[in-house]
Formats: C-alpha cells, structure tokens, sequence
C-alpha cells in the first residue's frame, strides 16, 4: 500500500473517531440505549413491527385496504409519541444533520457526493 492510500486510510479512521465523540453522536447513543433498554417502547415497537409486516404482506397479496393502513399509522404514531422514542428520533435527526455536514465537507473538492454516490456504480 502506498504511504497516500495509508495517510487517507487513517484520516479516515481518525474521522470515525471524531464523529463518535461529537455530542449529537453521544446523545444519539444515550437516547438508543434507553429505547433498548425500555419494555414499553420495546413493546410497542414490536406491536408497530408487526402490524406493518401484516400490511405489506397485505399489499403484496392485493389484500391490503385503508384500514390496514391507518392502523399501521397509528401504532407509529403512537410509538413516536412516546417520550424516549421521541428523544431517540430528534437525536437520530440531529446526529443525521451533523453527518449531512460531514458529508458535504468530504465532497466539496470531489466531482461526487462522497457518503451518496462515491461507492455506487452507474447511477444516474
């Protein structure tokens, strides 16, 4: 490997490190763990799980209908109006803003969208 490859190859890691410790990361991480760690909202994104699941295989099958739907509707709302879902989706929200940044930095001198298109292979 050429001493370039290396020198961006632990740039690269260095910015892994970096991002971990930014403050919306760490909240993010906080805010995951207590969903994870909270049976309610455990239970209740099982519940939103399944009756999405039960819709899809619905729509596949040409069965499914409106009210399918808006029971689907319901249960996510439900769930992310729970506050420690709540908390965890404005910290996703947040940490996805900050990595948006990081990304347009990345790609500015590049002719591509490095964190979209940088790894794909004939997109339009």
């Amino acid at each position: 490997m050429s001493v370039e490859t290396t020198s961006v190859e632990q740039m690269g890691r260095e910015l892994g490190r970096a991002i971990t410790d930014l403050p919306e990361y760490e909240a993010f991480e906080e805010a995951k763990a207590r969903v994870e760690e909270d049976d309610e909202v455990q239970e209740a994104i099982s519940e939103f799980e399944q009756l999405r699941q039960e819709f899809m295989v619905a729509r596949q099958t040409g069965r499914a209908d409106q009210e399918q739907l808006e029971r689907v509707q319901e249960a996510q709302a439900d769930l992310h109006e729970m506050p420690i879902m709540a908390e965890y989706l404005d910290a996703q929200d947040e940490l996805q803003d900050r990595l948006e940044a990081v990304n347009e930095a990345i790609s500015a001198p590049l002719a591509v969208d490095f964190g979209g298109e940088a790894g794909g292979c004939c997109q339009d």
